[in-house]
């Protein structure tokens, strides 16, 4: 295989961008292991005082994640995002208007690998948020078993992330003072498994849980698409009914997260590596659906929700598809 080595007279500024996004990759699916390798460690050295003292704390801090966690929003605004967003580069469009008297509920669409366009979006500053959405915070959805792992699950709550059990979600939706974004990646960790380059497949036929949630505190319903997302890597054939899939989908339903076999490029090459493509991606708010509070929604009501949410969220793909180059014959495929 020939190697494409990256130039030597890379501009620094480009180098900078992927530094971060290098940094962002490894927090994102090596961060936490090396966390609680740290913790153990540290209880078998002259430092061993540092994680019985972190258990201390952890023991009267363990309730902050499903209470709207900690953001920090020193954190959140910090440079380094600036060039994350300007390595592929990441847009955030708004649509509509959306009334921070109301709380919502972000419907991101789709999953991708790692989420890049929603982290970029609604857990930094960078792209634009408070700016464009005055008065509203935004909390992302993170599966509750990365809140489980020490020291890591005090740095994605500065970030604004919270986990994503019923309890947790439900949290911001029942402040009545509005003003609170629940973002959810609808598809989840099984979504990520049809993460490829040029495909439309949404996993939402089925996903209902966040339309009763919806219901039940009566936060509108807001479809988000992310041009761009499914184009960062390139995955290994995993077709429906091959046996790489049946593997990826057992061990998924075990252990609660998918493990798509992902590359794109490395950091002195483009030839392969996991540092994500230099594509742009375009996340793109759709209009607020109305939703009034039912506490006990029946199954009529609920599925008429869903559907019109779907038939939003397809609106809203074909509305906006032309502008980000993707083929007037292409549609979303809702599995």
């Amino acid at each position: 295989m020939n190697i494409d080595f990256a130039p030597l007279d890379v501009p620094l500024r480009r180098r900078l961008q992927t530094a971060t996004v290098l940094q962002w990759v490894f927090s994102f699916i090596g961060l936490a292991p090396t966390c609680i390798f740290l913790f153990l460690y540290l209880l078998f050295t002259r430092y061993w005082l540092i994680s019985v003292l972190y258990t201390v704390w952890w023991f009267f801090d363990y309730d902050t994640p499903s209470r709207g966690g900690r953001r920090v929003p020193f954190m959140c605004g910090l440079k380094l995002w600036d060039h994350m967003r300007d390595y592929f580069p990441i847009k955030l469009v708004k649509t509509a208007d959306l009334d921070p008297r109301h709380n919502y509920i972000f419907g991101f669409h789709p999953h991708g690998v790692l989420v890049a366009g929603a982290f970029t979006n609604f857990c930094t500053c960078t792209t634009g948020f408070t700016q464009l959405f005055p008065g509203l915070r935004s909390y992302m959805l993170m599966l509750p078993l990365w809140f489980r792992a020490p020291f890591f699950r005090d740095y994605i709550m500065c970030a604004g992330l919270i986990p994503s059990d019923k309890e947790s979600a439900s949290y911001p939706l029942r402040q009545r003072r509005g003003g609170n974004a629940v973002v959810i990646a609808v598809g989840g960790a099984p979504e990520a498994l049809d993460a490829h380059p040029g495909s439309f497949d949404v996993l939402l036929a089925h996903k209902k849980g966040f339309i009763k949630m919806a219901m039940v505190h009566g936060a509108h319903l807001v479809p988000v698409f992310s041009f761009g997302e499914n184009e960062l890597f390139d995955q290994v054939d995993n077709q429906r009914g091959t046996w790489l899939r049946w593997i990826q989908e057992r061990l998924q339903s075990i252990m609660g997260i998918s493990l798509p076999l992902f590359h794109a490029r490395g950091i002195f090459q483009y030839s392969f590596g996991l540092i994500p493509y230099r594509r742009p991606i375009n996340t793109v708010v759709g209009r607020p659906i109305k939703v009034e509070k039912t506490e006990r929604p029946t199954a009529e009501e609920l599925d008429y929700l869903h559907q019109l949410y779907m038939d939003e969220l397809s609106n809203l793909f074909e509305e906006h598809k032309g502008n980000y180059g993707v083929d007037k014959d292409t549609h979303l495929h809702f599995v």
